[in-house]
């Protein structure tokens, strides 16, 4: 089978932003984070997004980790940069600030907490995507924002040629490929138990956690299934299992994939801002014997 059209590469990583100790920024450790990915399969990265712990990092926080990203990887990775809040003012300065930064496309969450009805997600979508010239992909996350993005609100906005993409985490495989025959809008996995299934029911790729520490197997599983070998890419999906289980299964992604890093020695710590706090030594137990017995970690 042949996959579709990706907008933004079809194997990218919703990255953590690295802290020093004391909960600061680390632009260097944003580099270094951003060059792992690059050099391990990955041809798009996403910035700020649920994983970059975005709800807590500032406006001027987001464009130097953006800038600090592009000027590491943009030669080699699509970099699209996660500008959704439930505050559209917010989000429009968002937008603006990504695309003069040069980020190549933005990822808009649906509003959260606000649980708006589906005319004031598609009025809010629409006002962040007259903002800027930038390719947007969709994120419809209905487990972390309280709303679904309706089908009628997907054909609505799919009328606006800057939305091209959508980040999928609702969980209903015919539900989305019935949207994309609808709509003509790519669609990436929003979640790493599903990877597979959405890249056989017509998905792009896929937005990733479990990518920071299995980027390359992941481009294997995406080209086996584009060349039709679906043996070949289940037995990645299924070598895969005791890491998407511990990074993905025990706790926020952020906390592990943190502790993943820390544990490949490409960060020197494992620092979120509250409310969360860093994987403890049980977690980071659990992440070690995942990442050993699929042989990422010697």
């Amino acid at each position: 089978m042949s996959l579709p059209a990706a907008p933004f590469g079809r194997v990218l990583t919703a990255m953590v932003t690295p802290f020093t100790a004391d909960g600061s920024v680390d632009l260097d450790g944003v580099a270094r984070v951003a060059a792992h990915l690059a050099d391990h399969g990955h041809d798009g990265i996403v910035v700020s997004g649920t994983t970059g712990e975005a709800p807590t990092t500032t406006v001027a926080e987001d464009g130097e980790i953006l800038r600090a990203v592009i000027d590491a990887v943009g030669d080699r990775c699509t970099v699209v940069a996660g500008i959704g809040t439930n505050d559209t003012p917010h989000s429009v300065e968002l937008a603006r600030q990504a695309q003069e930064a040069g980020a190549d496309g933005a990822l808009l969450v649906s509003p959260y907490y606000s649980k708006p009805t589906q005319a004031g997600m598609a009025a809010h979508f629409e006002a962040v995507a007259a903002a800027s010239d930038l390719r947007i992909m969709l994120y419809d996350i209905p487990g972390r924002t309280g709303v679904t993005i309706a089908p009628e609100t997907f054909a609505r906005i799919a009328e606006n040629e800057k939305f091209v993409a959508v980040k999928d985490a609702v969980g209903d495989l015919f539900r989305g490929a019935r949207i994309m025959q609808e709509t003509g809008l790519s669609y990436y996995s929003g979640d790493d138990v599903l990877n597979l299934g959405w890249l056989t029911h017509g998905g792009a790729g896929v937005v990733s956690v479990v990518g920071h520490v299995a980027g390359q197997q992941y481009a294997d599983m995406v080209a086996r299934v584009d060349a039709g070998d679906l043996d070949g890419a289940l037995k990645i999906y299924m070598e895969l299992i005791p890491v998407v289980d511990a990074i993905m299964g025990r706790a926020p992604g952020v906390m592990t994939a943190k502790a993943a890093m820390q544990l490949l020695g490409v960060h020197d710590n494992r620092t979120v801002r509250l409310p969360l706090v860093e994987a403890d030594d049980t977690l980071v137990d659990v992440v070690r014997a995942a990442l050993t017995e699929a042989g990422l970690l010697s």
